[in-house]
């Protein structure tokens, strides 16, 4: 496996899912090993069963910056290149994994050394991230490496249907070769505890309804929506409330928007998932208004929990939530339509409580780890079969 991420080096959810991934596949019997982008202090060695091979940076003086990010990305995949290169001088993979754009000059080159064909994750698009719009060189460039890496994986894997149709469309690839699996989760690690939740309650809840966000605070997010809906709810509703975790660019904007609000809008920051399952816990919904979301685990850890959902219909989060049975949904960017999904969940907890059921029933059968672990395998296999 390839990634530009792997614990203890984290930046977003991609390190989290190869390392949960590869440690699933090595307790059902594969041999795994991560090769990822190192630091000073990270070492070589083994983490719960799977090597992990970590590249030694280049002093070079090219931040991590918009301007840079292509050039960053070109050093990075050299040195990167260069510790996958001494794994395989004396081991020969059945199959390289590469997960996303960032690796994708080295999972090809690994593959033409060591006859191993290429499976690629696209965890989300360029196209995607940007609404349909390649407006910079740097956007062209992205998408352009996030389409060779397509065309040369004898196998594409996407979290979501929608995903599903996005890549096939934008890479003009078949759709019989781009297989379906989900993101997964650790259900014992998200449960239900009635003193993290009553803790949170007394944190962040007034004397109505508790809404929560989690997620990272970009405009594609949509926690404007969810902020728009507030004065209709609080009508309905007095003192309900909106607590938003997580941090990011578009923090300023949502604050501006939701200064008039007064204490509306309670603002966690950035929460560590220990602390997120109780303040999941203590929603009576949590809410996703995304505008593009390729999966949307947030709905997934919400789920596993036992909080109704009301989430935006679009992207992966269809294939979570179908409306009435396991969830509300409302169409994106539409205060009214959020609104009216979260009253349909509190004007009816026992209805609501109900769909929370399912959804965990959904989750236990599809998204584990041991069942994403399996598919993956299964998706190894046929990459490996002769041409």
């Amino acid at each position: 496996m390839l990634s530009w991420e792997y614990p203890p080096l984290i930046v977003g959810g991609l390190g989290r899912h190869v390392d949960a991934l590869a440690r699933t596949l090595v307790a059902q019997g594969h041999e795994v090993r991560v090769v990822t982008r190192g630091e000073p202090d990270l070492t070589d060695g083994v983490r719960d069963g799977v090597g992990v091979s970590r590249s030694r940076q280049d002093p070079l003086d090219i931040g991590f910056t918009t301007e840079t990010l292509l050039a960053w990305s070109q050093a990075n995949e050299h040195s990167l290149t260069r510790a996958a290169l001494a794994v395989v001088a004396d081991w020969k993979p059945d199959v390289v994994h590469a997960h996303d754009w960032l690796v994708a000059q080295t999972a090809v080159t690994i593959s033409e050394i060591t006859g191993a064909r290429v499976v690629a994750t696209i965890h989300a698009t360029e196209t995607g991230r940007n609404m349909g719009w390649l407006a910079s060189p740097l956007n062209r460039g992205i998408h352009s490496v996030e389409r060779w890496l397509t065309h040369r994986a004898a196998r594409v894997i996407v979290c979501s249907t929608f995903m599903r149709d996005e890549v096939s469309h934008i890479f003009e690839i078949s759709p019989g070769a781009v297989e379906v699996i989900g993101n997964g989760i650790d259900l014992g690690a998200w449960r239900r505890s009635a003193k993290a939740s009553a803790l949170a309650r007394e944190q962040y809840a007034g004397d109505g309804p508790l809404l929560v966000f989690a997620g990272r605070l970009m405009h594609a997010k949509g926690v404007q929506t969810a902020i728009g809906a507030l004065p209709r709810l609080r009508r309905r509703y007095p003192g309900l409330r909106l607590v938003v975790a997580g941090t990011g660019p578009f923090e300023p904007d949502l604050r501006d928007q939701a200064r008039r609000l007064g204490r509306a809008v309670q603002w966690a920051g950035f929460v560590e998932d220990s602390e997120l399952a109780g303040l999941l816990a203590a929603a009576d919904v949590a809410v996703v208004p995304s505008l593009y979301e390729p999966f949307g685990l947030v709905a997934l850890e919400a789920a596993a929990i036992g909080t109704p959902l009301a989430v935006s219909d679009t992207g992966g989060l269809r294939d979570l939530v179908e409306p009435g049975r396991t969830g509300a949904r409302f169409t994106p960017d539409s205060p009214a339509a959020l609104a009216t999904a979260v009253e349909s969940l509190l004007d009816d907890p026992q209805r609501a409580l109900a769909m929370t059921r399912r959804a965990r029933r959904l989750i236990a059968q599809h998204y584990t780890w041991e069942a994403v672990a399996s598919q993956t395998a299964e998706v190894y296999a046929q990459a490996a079969e002769p041409a």
